[in-house]
C-alpha cells in the first residue's frame, strides 16, 4: 500500500477542497479494497451522488469518503441533512471512511465506520443557508462522531501503519450481526458499548455498568427494568465475542 496521494493530479489546481477530493479519491481507488469482502479494487460512482463515493462490484456495499488533513476531530461535515436521514432510515446507506492525511499528502490515518453503527440522533441539522446565499434554504449536517463505540472504528492504516487485510476484514464482519437488529435493540447495543468504553480499561464489573442506570433511564424513560436491559446487551456482546464473563459480577473486553 502506497501511502503517498500523487500529488501531480492536482496540479493547476488552487482550491484546498478541490484538491483535496481529487487526491485522497484517487488514493483510495488506487490503494484501498473492500474490508467487508477483501476485493481488492473498489469503483467510484458517478459525480454528484447524493451520499456514496464507491461501491464495490463483488459485495456491492457502498462507502462515503470524509478526508481532511490533520486529526479529523468529534464532529464532521456532511451533506444534506435530509439526504442523510433518508439514507440512514432505508438499507442501503453507505459505510463511511475517514482519512487524514499529512502536509505532505501522506495517509496518517484511514477506517471505515461500518453503516450499521450509525443512527437518526449522531446526525444534527444545521441551520439553513441564508437567502443572500446561492443555494439559499438549503440544510446540510454535521455526524457527531462521539457515540460511536470503539469497535465501529476499524482501521485500515492506524498512525501511518497499514493494519492486516485479515484483520481489517475480521473486525468489519464481526459487527454484522448489528444490521439484523431493530432500530431500539441496536440503540440499547451500541449504548451499552460506549458505557463500557467510557470505563476506558479492559476488565470491568457489573457493578460499574450499572453506574450508567441513571443516563440510561433518561434516554429510555418508558424502561422500568433498566438493570434487566443492561444485562441482556452484556449477554449479546458476549455471544458475539466482544466480551468475556469471568465469573461473579466480572468481565473482560476482548480485542477486536
Amino acid at each position: 500500500m502506497n501511502l503517498f496521494c500523487n500529488i501531480k493530479l492536482a496540479a493547476g489546481y488552487k482550491s484546498l477542497s478541490q484538491k483535496t477530493r481529487i487526491l485522497t479519491e484517487n488514493w483510495v481507488l488506487h490503494n484501498s479494497y473492500c474490508p467487508y469482502c477483501g476485493t481488492t479494487s473498489l469503483y467510484d460512482f458517478e459525480n454528484n451522488r447524493p451520499v456514496a463515493d464507491f461501491y464495490c462490484k463483488n459485495c456491492l456495499e457502498e462507502f462515503e469518503l470524509k478526508s481532511k488533513k490533520g486529526t479529523m476531530g468529534k464532529i464532521i461535515t456532511d451533506g444534506a441533512y435530509s439526504t442523510m436521514i433518508e439514507r440512514i432510515q432505508s438499507d442501503n446507506n453507505p459505510n463511511f471512511f475517514f482519512l487524514n492525511y499529512t502536509k505532505e499528502w501522506k495517509i496518517h490515518n484511514f477506517l471505515i465506520i461500518p453503516k450499521h453503527f450509525f443512527t437518526e440522533d449522531m446526525i444534527i441539522k444545521r441551520k439553513p443557508l441564508p437567502e443572500t446565499a446561492r443555494r439559499a434554504g438549503w440544510v446540510g449536517c454535521n455526524i457527531d462522531m462521539t457515540n460511536i463505540p470503539s469497535s465501529g472504528k476499524v482501521f485500515l492504516v492506524k498512525e501511518g501503519q497499514p493494519i492486516d487485510q485479515n484483520i481489517v476484514k475480521n473486525t468489519f464482519q464481526k459487527t454484522f450481526f448489528l444490521r439484523k437488529k431493530s432500530k431500539k435493540s441496536k440503540s440499547w447495543i451500541l449504548d451499552v458499548m460506549n458505557c463500557i468504553d467510557s470505563l476506558h480499561k479492559n476488565s470491568f464489573t457489573l457493578d460499574e455498568i450499572y453506574q450508567f442506570e441513571a443516563s440510561l433511564k433518561e434516554k429510555y424513560p418508558h424502561n422500568h427494568f433498566i438493570k434487566d436491559k443492561i444485562r441482556q446487551q452484556l449477554q449479546i456482546l458476549r455471544d458475539k465475542g466482544f466480551i468475556k464473563f469471568l465469573g461473579r459480577g466480572k468481565y473482560e473486553k476482548l480485542n477486536s
